[in-house]
């Protein structure tokens, strides 16, 4: 506190030092005097602040901003780059416009032109699902495999990558997996049955009874697009039931979950962001990497 005769600051007896005057629970605030190095750097910082506000663009205005002596944009830059590397790219990617999926793979100097640029183009927009190394998780399909709801072909994944999955694409690949539980088209006894049922065809052990009554319910109902067998529809995006790959997971809750809501993911259509060179190069990556048909 300071000293109310002469209104001079308090001194600490202990350090010699002025205090500030603040007190906190008896602690009272030392008025030390800032580092000089620390002083020189902050007064530095404002130079610098100042001559780049001359230099750069920096200050927003009305209907702009200031320019800077120096003139730079990133924008300007950004252009040259992008400029400049589709020089580069340019003959590859001309000739990856003209020649087919099947020639890009059997010309190696285009097919490591093609792989460079598709996993580039994965690595950005794919594998935030797929993963990485595009072996997907619950809900977003494994790519490394060779089980393909639509086909592994090149020409087959070169088309789901246009027009997506359930996306705005008219002509998105479409498939719709009824909710048989939510929507009360089964009793939950009956998709009890043929969740059983399914385990059965797909190798497993399960209680014999469910089954025998599973599967008068799999033929009135998922016969159709699942086939007698259960081997599933490439043309309708139908998927599998005998083999052990299973989108949703393979669990009984898993199985009974997928027939009871009836889940479909959605993947985006590429046609529009992506032009066509660009899309058959991420094709022939991932019919490459991926175990294509």
């Amino acid at each position: 506190m300071s000293n109310p005769e002469n209104n001079a600051p308090e001194r600490d007896e202990h350090t010699g030092v002025d205090t500030t005057g603040h007190v906190w629970d008896g602690i009272k605030e030392l008025d030390n005097p800032l580092p000089r190095w620390w002083l020189w750097i902050f007064y530095g910082s404002i130079v610098v602040a100042i001559v780049y506000w001359v230099l750069m663009p920096a200050w927003p205005g009305l209907h702009g901003y200031t320019k800077g002596l120096l003139g730079a944009s990133d924008r300007v830059n950004v252009t040259r780059q992008l400029a400049e590397l589709n020089q580069v790219r340019g003959a590859e990617a001309a000739r990856l416009k003209s020649v087919s999926l099947e020639q890009i793979e059997r010309d190696p100097t285009l097919q490591a032109y093609a792989l460079a640029q598709g996993q580039s183009i994965f690595g950005d927009n794919c594998a935030t699902c797929h993963g990485v190394g595009g072996t997907g998780s619950k809900g977003y399909p494994n790519l490394r495999d060779d089980v393909w709801l639509w086909g592994g072909t090149l020409e087959d994944i070169r088309h789901t990558i246009e027009v997506g999955v359930r996306s705005e694409n008219p002509a998105a690949r479409l498939s719709q997996m009824p909710a048989f539980g939510r929507d009360g088209m089964l009793t939950s006894a009956q998709v009890d049955d043929l969740t059983e049922y399914v385990v059965r065809i797909s190798g497993r052990k399960a209680n014999a009874a469910a089954v025998a009554r599973g599967a008068q319910t799999y033929a009135e109902q998922c016969v159709a697009c699942h086939g007698p067998q259960g081997l599933g529809d490439k043309a309708l995006g139908a998927p599998n039931l005998t083999d052990r790959d299973w989108l949703y997971g393979s669990e009984r809750a898993d199985i009974r979950g997928q027939i009871w809501n009836g889940r479909g993911g959605v993947m985006p259509t590429w046609g529009k962001r992506f032009d066509p060179e660009t899309i058959k190069a991420l094709a022939v990556y991932i019919h490459a990497n991926a175990a294509g048909q």
